[in-house]
C-alpha cells in the first residue's frame, strides 16, 4: 500500500478530482487481492470512466507504474 500512497501523493498536483480519486483508489485496494490485481481493477475503471476523471486515473496509473519500476 505504501507505493499506492506515494503514487497518490505524487499525482495530487496534476489531478482535478483528488478526493474522488483518493476514495476510488482506497476502494479498489480493499477489493484487490494483490498489487497486480489492483492495477487490473484500475485499468478496468479507466475503461469505464468518463473524462475528465479518466485523465485523473491515467495520471495516477502512470505515477504508480513509474514508482513500481
Amino acid at each position: 500500500m505504501n507505493i499506492v500512497k506515494e503514487a497518490l501523493f505524487e499525482s495530487r498536483p496534476y489531478v482535478e478530482y483528488w478526493e474522488k480519486l483518493q476514495k476510488l483508489v482506497g476502494e479498489l485496494w480493499k477489493e484487490s487481492t494483490d498489487f497486480n490485481n489492483f492495477v487490473e481493477l484500475l485499468k478496468e475503471e479507466i475503461d469505464t470512466s468518463e473524462e475528465p476523471f479518466k485523465t485523473d486515473l491515467r495520471i495516477f496509473l502512470q505515477k504508480l507504474e513509474s514508482l513500481k519500476g
